[in-house]
Parts: structure tokens; sequence; C-alpha cells
């Protein structure tokens, strides 16, 4: 919106806004009971006239996500798949399709109660430039845990603990990336670790490029 640049925005979830959300998300209390991404796409596609649409499930399909992140216009899109997910699981299905397009940005974003990571992956013509999440921490890619959708509500509510602190210093991460890459057009910042405990961010510089 500031950069007056043609965007079209795709948010995807599965939830629903609940009482707890009202804390630490942009959510308020009229919202209690919708859909999120619903919520979402409605609020800044009306506030700044975006471009947006929303999905108001998990995407767990391998096949449907590749569908959704292929360019649908007939002239070169910029596409950023931004990964703000609980489980490796939902991950490893990102870095799989990841591999298969020829031309993606994929910021993934995790933290813990007090410390996480921001991964900037890049291809560009069938190649990586910057390695994905899953080539720092290949742990993703063996994942022993499950989808959203296939957690009961029990056990969805003892996931693990994340503090609003950490959640916000992850998510500024992941706008530093996007502000850079829409106005600078380039990275020199492959990834950035944080931790809530001793108040700091550390960026980590870009990677050898790697083939494939």
């Amino acid at each position: 919106h500031v950069l007056s640049r043609e965007t079209r925005f795709i948010i995807a979830d599965g939830d629903l806004v609940e009482e707890k959300n009202l804390i630490r998300q942009n959510f308020i209390q009229s919202d209690i009971g919708r859909n999120k991404a619903q919520v979402l796409a409605e609020r800044y596609a009306d506030t700044f006239g975006l471009t947006a649409q929303y999905i108001p499930e998990y995407i767990e399909d391998e096949d449907r996500l590749y569908s959704l992140l292929q360019s649908q216009l007939y002239r070169p899109e910029l596409v950023i798949l931004i990964g703000a997910v609980d489980n490796n699981k939902s991950r490893a299905l990102c870095h799989r399709v990841f591999t298969r397009l020829r031309d993606l940005i994929y910021i993934d974003a995790g933290n813990s109660e007090d410390s996480g990571q921001v991964v900037c992956g890049i291809r560009r013509s069938g190649k990586t430039f910057f390695a994905p999440v899953a080539s720092l921490y290949p742990e993703v890619l063996e994942p022993a845990d499950r989808f959203p959708s296939e957690l009961s509500c029990a056990e969805a509510a003892q996931a693990a603990p994340q503090s609003m602190i950490a959640n916000l210093m992850a998510a500024t991460a992941v706008v530093a990336f996007v502000y850079n890459i829409l106005t600078a057009g380039n990275l020199s910042v492959h990834a950035a670790n944080f931790s809530t405990a001793s108040i700091h961010m550390r960026p980590v510089k870009k990677q050898p490029k790697r083939k494939g």
C-alpha cells in the first residue's frame, strides 16, 4: 500500500478467532467465532483497497499449495510465501513446494517462548540462491508432529508456549525482509536469529549459492 505497487494477497488459515486471541493478535470482540483468514482479508482489503482473498482452511496438500503459488498473470509476478506455521510438518510441505517451483521467495518464521529465527529462501530460474529453512534446520524434514487439522482440541490447547513479545520480534523480522525485497530488490541477510531474554537479533549473512 505504501509503495503503491499492484499486489494480491492470499491468506489461508483454518482457525477461528477465540477470546484468547484478542490479547495477542489483531482481532476485536466482534470477530470471535469467525474465521481468522476471512477477518484479516476483509479488514485490510477494505482499509487499504488491496486485492485480497482468503481460504478458510489449513493448506495441507502439496499440489494445492503449488497451484496457489504459481503465477496466475500473463506478466511475471514476484511471489512471496510467508510461512507463519507452528509445526514442522507444514514446513516440510512448504519446502517440497519451494524445490518444485522455478521462482519463489519463501520466508519462514518460527519461535519458542523466548527465542526463534526467520529464514528467507530464494529460488530464481530453477536455482536456489538462498537456502530455505529446512536446509539450515534439517530436522524440519523429519517432522514428528502433525498438521493442525490432525490435532484434537485438547492437543491444540497444549501446543508449545510462545510469548507475545517473541511473536512480535518474529513478525518484525518478516516485515523487514519483505520491505527490503520490495524497496531495494535484494538482500544481504539470509536469516535472523533472535532472543527476547537477551533482547537481541543477530543477522545471518548471505550463504553461498546452492544448485538444485
